[in-house]
């Protein structure tokens, strides 16, 4: 664990460097998956000069061929949250110091053999009460999978990857690695990409790791499983893109305003995305069905952004409005289940304030991005929560039910207004602040307490 902080500072003093002028024309572009990283562009020795260039491609033939690649991210984040779950949550005195240092190596042992691993430190300080389950993990195994590439063709190839790995599909509304928490969502899954002209199709079948606290100590939650399939067509659509999948979600333990019982989720979903003459769009249905203990499942969720870049205007504004709704259920004392459950998303999906969940809700989320220079961009945004059934309760974002429905007909849960400024130090060396205020709504003070929440945070984070 001491090894991996001293490699952060290691790598914090490389990012405080000068940069090498071979780095103004080959530039790491971290993915979300460190392991979707692309290194061609250091695959020339020229474009390997200084740091952290020289350890982006290590060729281990002659040829190049095969190779290993190195990297890492250290995360600074401060937090401080004012009356937090509205008042009902213990206050933390001064705010948490959340701590997170990551590093991996990537070898790839010619064209059809890789191995892949990473190692990750997630630590917590100040949270009243101790960290929660997503805030401190302080060694864990995060990736550590193999991957057998095989030609089926001219233009089609078959990747074969098992071991324990992150995942990640089209938005993350239904599967993702869950970024904004300290403690990264990994799994245990075996999984099969086709890819083709146009097409890129995976087949998988996973079970989720139960983050722990200490060394090593994770384990395989045997509770809940996930398997189907995704399929993404790039130009398929004149229009842009489309991602279609089939995804089955079985939990032991699925809990909601109704109760607890065994849980077997079918989740058919289509996305349609893409972007033109300044517009772009990111539009996706769901509909799930299947078993709730006795009763049976009948849930739905549309989602959508949509927005415009004025980019030949000063600061380049751009305008979005994101539209959300997800069904809730209408009778907790019959045996149907009609919650919708958005399996493992995003652990900040409205905003980095986590305070609300995508279950049983309609919200309204206008925006507006600037960018006074190309290192620093401004987000204002403002968010209106609705309970679309009065029958079900509010969520939070890893699905725990934070309110039940109480009998109360009011449907208005509250209001969010944030601000977001993110600033390029360096390459890859990013710091950003975000402040939010919620307001507690018309549902919140009928079942009380019910506290307007203030939120801050300040990160800073440096991948290499």
């Amino acid at each position: 664990m001491r090894a991996l902080r001293y490699i952060g500072c290691l790598a914090l003093l490389v990012a405080a460097a000068p940069s090498a002028k071979a780095e103004e024309v080959c530039r790491l572009e971290p993915a979300k998956l460190r392991f979707d990283d692309n290194y061609e562009c250091f695959r020339q020795s020229e474009n390997r000069k200084g740091l952290p260039a020289a350890f982006k491609f290590i060729p281990i033939d002659q040829n190049g061929q095969a190779f290993l690649s190195l990297g890492g991210e250290v995360r600074q984040r401060y937090e401080y949250t004012r009356e937090p779950l509205f008042g009902a949550d213990l206050q933390d005195e001064s705010g948490v110091w959340l701590q997170r240092y990551t590093f991996h190596g990537d070898l790839n042992l010619g064209p059809h053999v890789r191995v892949f691993g990473q190692l990750s430190s997630a630590l917590e300080t100040g949270r009243a009460g101790g960290p929660n389950p997503v805030e401190e993990n302080e060694l864990t195994l995060q990736n550590a999978f193999v991957d057998l590439s095989l030609p089926l063709g001219t233009d089609t190839a078959l990747t074969l990857r098992s071991g324990r790995q992150e995942l990640m599909f089209g938005s993350g509304r239904l599967v993702d690695v869950r970024e904004g928490p300290n403690v990264r969502r990994t799994f245990d899954a075996a999984r099969a990409t086709v890819e083709f002209p146009g097409w890129r199709i995976d087949v998988l079948a996973a079970q989720p790791r139960r983050p722990r606290p200490g060394i090593f100590d994770d384990e395989s939650n045997e509770e809940q499983a996930l398997w189907g399939v995704y399929a993404v067509g790039e130009d398929w659509l004149p229009f842009g893109a489309i991602d279609l999948y089939y995804l089955v979600y079985q939990n032991d333990a699925g809990a909601f305003a109704q109760g607890t019982a065994r849980e077997r989720r079918h989740s058919i979903g289509a996305r349609f995305h893409g972007g033109k003459g300044g517009w772009d769009w990111n539009w996706e249905a769901i509909y799930q069905f299947g078993s709730f203990g006795d009763g049976t499942i009948s849930a739905w969720s549309i989602a959508s952004e949509t927005g415009f870049a004025f980019e030949d205007r000063p600061w380049r504004p751009r305008i979005g409005l994101s539209a959300n709704i997800a069904s809730g259920d209408d009778d907790p004392a019959d045996a149907e289940l009609g919650t919708f459950n958005p399996l493992f998303p995003r652990g900040n999906y409205f905003s980095q304030a986590a305070v609300l969940g995508p279950r049983n809700f309609f919200n309204f989320h206008p925006f507006v991005t600037v960018r006074p220079a190309d290192t620093w961009s401004l987000t204002a945004d403002m968010n209106l929560y609705w309970r679309l059934n009065k029958n079900d309760g509010v969520y939070a974002p890893a699905g725990q039910l934070i309110r039940q429905p109480s009998g109360r007909n009011k449907r208005f849960v509250g209001s969010a207004v944030s601000l977001t400024s993110e600033y390029a130090l360096a390459e890859n060396l990013i710091l950003t602040a975000i402040y939010s205020h919620f307001f507690a709504g018309d549902f919140i003070r009928a079942t009380a307490p019910s506290e307007d929440i203030d939120f801050f945070e300040l990160t800073f984070q440096f991948k290499f």
